[in-house]
């Protein structure tokens, strides 16, 4: 008998796209280019790099979605956010964007200066959240695509949820082209979420965010902080596998697999990997799912 999920999945075209955040040592720089040059010939929609608010860490985002423009054939989407900066500041690094070729910013207002769970304050001469930044790079780069950030089960900030799709209404209506959601692990979170948008009035593209857990500890550590639940059944998947990454690693391709293939049953067809600058956990669930390397693409990469 024909697997029927996967003749539906192959009817409906997938599309995937890829985050990586920028190397700070040599070392992390060849494996994120390892990385990218994996998962590039599979054609992803786009690959974007996350952002800090430190000049240094602006510079590398910068560097790497530079070279992004020159050395593959798949479009970066660079990470922006509006902390500890000036408007004139932010305009330039949008400025630096376009003049790299980048035409997509991932709009963020980003973490408080203090850290995760300590009080967000606006820059005195900056953009004050992230409606307002998605304004200015409207009105600068009238032609960037714009991407957002969207949480399926509330921001940890958020007073309510009710607030919290006010936030995102606020997003669309600035300008936004596409949300990107928080990484979750029970769909249904996923689901309610888009329906409950969608009864708001919010239409843009909602892109389900998904990680491959090769550390169980580490990503539980930072859900808590993220405001992502991890059922109890999810983490009996990864029960006494501390010590054995080998069979973790197995176990991790096939969680995400399962959560993917349940999304694509349920219609989902755009798929937002958080990669952690590594490729192979993603490039097993992306083969599940049917897609495979462009011989072009990959031609493009490693020239």
């Amino acid at each position: 008998m024909p697997n029927q999920r996967l003749s539906r999945a192959a009817r409906r075209p997938i599309r995937v796209s890829f985050e990586f955040f920028p190397p700070k040592t040599p070392e992390m720089e060849e494996t994120l280019w390892r990385s990218v040059e994996r998962l590039a010939p599979l054609g992803p929609t786009f690959m974007s790099v996350t952002y800090g608010a430190g000049g240094s860490t602006r510079e590398r985002t910068h560097a790497t979605v530079a070279r992004m423009v020159k050395e593959t054939d798949v479009p970066p989407a660079a990470h922006l956010t509006c902390v500890s900066a000036t408007r004139e500041e932010v305009d330039a690094v949008v400025d630096g964007y376009r003049e790299a070729g980048v035409r997509h910013i991932v709009a963020l207002r980003g973490d408080p200066a203090g850290g995760v769970g300590s009080t967000f304050e606006p820059h005195p001469g900056g953009y004050a959240s992230t409606a307002d930044l998605i304004s200015g790079i409207r009105r600068r780069a009238p032609e960037i695509e714009i991407s957002v950030s969207a949480y399926p089960e509330k921001h940890p900030e958020s007073p309510s949820v009710e607030a919290d799709f006010d936030v995102l209404k606020a997003k669309v209506d600035a300008g936004a082209t596409r949300a990107i959601t928080q990484f979750f692990f029970d769909n249904g979170h996923y689901l309610r979420y888009v329906d409950q948008a969608r009864a708001r009035g919010i239409h843009i593209p909602i892109v389900p965010g998904i990680v491959a857990v090769s550390n169980f500890r580490q990503t539980a550590n930072f859900a808590t902080k993220a405001g992502a639940t991890v059922p109890d059944w999810f983490a009996a998947r990864f029960e006494g596998l501390e010590n054995d990454p080998q069979t973790r690693q197995l176990i991790a391709a096939a969680v995400a697999a399962e959560q993917v293939f349940d999304l694509v049953d349920h219609g989902v067809k755009d798929f937002h990997f958080y990669t952690m600058n590594k490729a192979d956990l993603v490039y097993a669930v992306c083969h599940l799912l049917g897609l495979r390397p462009d011989s072009a693409a990959a031609g493009a990469v490693a020239a």
